[in-house]
């Protein structure tokens, strides 16, 4: 367990336990609803996940959809400065269920190649795991936390340098500075 940024006790879902792929098959309906309403143990997030995971058995292929928030603070790749961002989740996914190295029928209805991936149809799904990568690849690549950031402020420079040996340099630059305006 870990511990939030002074925000609580973390605590793992205890919903989100692995699923083995066969007992799908003994449901009814052959799908389960799973809600989520708290941490990821590997994901540090300023609010616990709240949503729904949903998990149908099609036969060949496992169908997972999930509708799920969260907030994480990220750091400004301009400012470095922190910020808060909202995830909002809305994404369905299609699990081949298929043994390594088994071939891929052509006459599938669907897209072999938009399969990628695959799990042993007597095998486990972990929701947690699943539900860790989707928030992970939703969170930005690029963090702002604001379009208009104009990134980190240089400060002017110093009258007198820190360092002594450093006077030279000072020196030259003033002289540029007054003789062509560059610095």
């Amino acid at each position: 367990m870990r511990w939030g940024a002074g925000y609580g006790k973390k605590r793992s879902n205890s919903a989100l336990k692995p699923i083995l792929i066969p007992q799908l098959l003994q449901i009814p309906e052959r799908n389960i609803c799973l809600p989520v309403e708290d941490y990821l143990p590997e994901l540090d997030t300023l609010t616990p996940i709240q949503g729904t995971l949903w998990v149908e058995h099609k036969g060949t292929y496992l169908a997972v959809r999930a509708e799920a928030k969260a907030i994480v603070t990220l750091a400004c790749d301009r400012c470095l400065g922190q910020y808060n961002h909202r995830l909002a989740l809305n994404l369905e996914e299609v699990i081949w269920l298929r043994e390594a190295g088994a071939v891929i029928d052509p006459e599938l209805e669907f897209e072999a190649a938009a399969l990628l991936e695959t799990l042993p149809p007597d095998g486990n799904f972990d929701p947690a795991q699943w539900l860790y990568e989707q928030v992970c690849l939703a969170i930005p690549p690029q963090s702002l936390c604001d379009a208009a950031c104009e990134g980190i402020e240089l400060e002017a420079a110093a009258t007198t340098p820190l360092d002594s040996r450093w006077s030279v340099l000072a020196q030259l630059k003033t002289q540029i500075r007054d003789d062509c305006g560059l610095i």
